[in-house]
């Protein structure tokens, strides 16, 4: 690579999320710009997030840390920053960030790529942002795996049947890759614990029901391992429902469209998403809220600025007409192709266009169940299953020795029933611009959690009159649900089981819980060094 510096200095790109795109694009482009420019990865937190797994972390199969790839193990030329991106310079050429400690930073850029992803899709349903739950990052998947726990537990110590069946009652929303692979992993995770426990014997199973509005599971893929999905989770008892939606959520449960009302403690969302609020905040001309870019996955006007994956609505080359889909397949392979035009724009090698034709789907259903179609084969069964398994062990930057002996310990051994309560309902709504990263108190006092780098922002989707709910928009990966009470004092709610105040036995999150109606104010944000 060409150094062609600034002020006397190596360039500097600056690539903002490590997700699939951003974590290829830093992978790639360190080895070729070997040592000539200076690469800057910033990220909210120190690993690269292997999505697809999540719901195996979700169900007690796989630790946290498995699917949790080191940054700075695994990136070695790249510089690290730590931090929420709040804003964009573009006449400047500055990126402005707020810090783990709440401290304010800026860097100047050379060249910018944003990789910001995505964030849960919000749709303007009565009592569904105040009582469920996405499945966007690590504390969403650690706060459903207590929870399901918890209520298990909760259930096998209740004396009211009605309670013990909405406690034993999981309602998940959308039928897409996240919805599927939730209800398949959780409703084997959940009867596992129940079998366990004392109290439930004799009593039915745990109770899942999948949501979609449209006519079929996995509606984006191919019928064959919609069938096959259809099948498998049938044979599980779960409750397929199409062409249904979620008219509203309330602390009693769900009302559905169809009339019908269900008592739960467990709203899972899992309709779709919808790009990282920061793409709207640019400025910059969008369609459907992704940043749009040229076939070279650069931003128009500005041809310093490159973006990729979830947030941008990159040209499909084999659909004229159409923008590439919100998967992880092409993000990454958009990373690789972002990083080989930074490094075309300092004069090594030509810019390449993005296209890529999809190599088919894998869906994993748990135990030795999956649907896939590699190369459009349909798979599905055992065979299915070693090959989902097997390409997630080469897609993965590391941990994979890790990951296949904690599957080898899943098939020999029972899950572990625990539930460390260490991420909160208050920690994760489904509202936030940053399911990455779970709200915390301002000071480390339980029951104070204040606004974090993340405050919640709106897409405009979301206002308006009410709507419905089940749709599968963009990829993915609770009713009796977790309920409200009346505004108190932050830290201070009634009747609560659990050290400040959030959880016991009802699971339930009072207004006070919140940041934005707790009346608490944050600390003001530090200034840190800027660069």
């Amino acid at each position: 690579m060409v150094a062609e510096s600034r002020n006397g200095r190596r360039p500097r790109v600056v690539i903002v999320g490590a997700g699939f795109a951003g974590y290829e694009c830093a992978r790639t482009l360190a080895k070729k710009a070997r040592g000539a420019a200076e690469i800057v990865l910033i990220n909210p937190n120190d690993y690269f997030l292997y999505l697809p797994l999540l719901p195996e972390v979700s169900a007690g199969i796989l630790e946290p840390r498995r699917v949790s790839v080191s940054l700075t193990g695994t990136l070695p030329d790249v510089r690290l920053v730590l931090g929420q991106v709040g804003g964009v310079d573009l006449a400047g050429r500055r990126v402005e960030y707020t810090d783990p400690e709440g401290r304010t930073g800026s860097l100047g850029y050379d060249r910018l790529v944003l990789t910001v992803g995505s964030v849960n899709k919000l749709l303007p349903i009565p009592g569904v942002a105040e009582h469920a739950h996405g499945f966007r990052g690590m504390p969403e998947a650690l706060y459903l795996r207590d929870h399901m726990t918890r209520q298990i537990e909760l259930a096998g110590a209740a004396e009211d049947p009605a309670e013990r069946a909405a406690r034993m009652t999981f309602v998940v929303v959308g039928a897409g890759y996240t919805g599927t692979e939730v209800a398949a992993h959780g409703v084997t995770f959940t009867r596992s614990l129940a079998h366990r426990n004392a109290g439930l014997r004799g009593e039915p199973q745990p109770r899942w029901i999948l949501l979609d509005l449209a006519d079929r599971v996995l509606p984006e893929l191919d019928h064959r391992l919609s069938r096959t999905a259809h099948r498998v989770l049938g044979k599980r008892g779960v409750e397929i429902r199409t062409k249904t939606s979620v008219k509203e959520a309330t602390s009693e449960g769900v009302l559905l469209d169809d009339g019908t009302s269900v008592d739960t403690r467990s709203l899972i969302w899992c309709v779709g998403v919808r790009p990282d609020p920061l793409v709207e905040s640019l400025g910059l001309p969008t369609e459907r809220g992704r940043l749009c870019v040229d076939e070279f996955l650069a931003v128009p006007g500005h041809p310093e600025v490159l973006a990729c994956g979830d947030a941008a609505a990159v040209p499909d080359l084999t659909r004229p007409g159409e923008t590439t889909p919100m998967t992880a397949q092409h993000a990454q392979r958009q990373g690789k192709v972002a990083a080989r035009n930074v490094a075309a724009s300092y004069g090594q090698g030509e810019p390449r266009a993005y296209k890529h034709h999809d190599l088919g789907f894998m869906v994993d259903l748990g135990g030795v169940q999956a649907a896939a179609n590699p190369l459009h084969i349909p798979l599905s069964g055992p065979v299915a299953n070693a090959v989902t398994r097997g390409y997630h062990l080469m897609a993965m930057p590391g941990n994979r020795v890790r990951v296949a002996a904690d599957w080898l310990l899943d098939a020999a051994l029972p899950r572990q029933g625990v539930q460390l309560g260490l991420v909160r309902s208050w920690s994760v709504p489904l509202d936030t611009a940053a399911p990455e990263l779970a709200r915390v108190p301002a000071d480390g006092r339980a029951g104070e959690p204040t606004r974090d780098a993340s405050a919640r922002r709106t897409a405009p989707e979301e206002t308006g009159k009410p709507g419905r709910a089940g749709g599968t928009g963009g990829t993915g990966k609770k009713g009796k649900a977790e309920g409200t009470k009346k505004p108190g004092r932050a830290g201070k709610p009634e009747k609560s089981g659990e050290p400040g105040g959030t959880g016991g036995a009802g699971e339930k999150t009072g207004p006070g819980d919140r940041p934005e109606e707790a009346g608490e104010q944050p600390e003001g944000p530090r200034k840190a060094e800027g660069t």
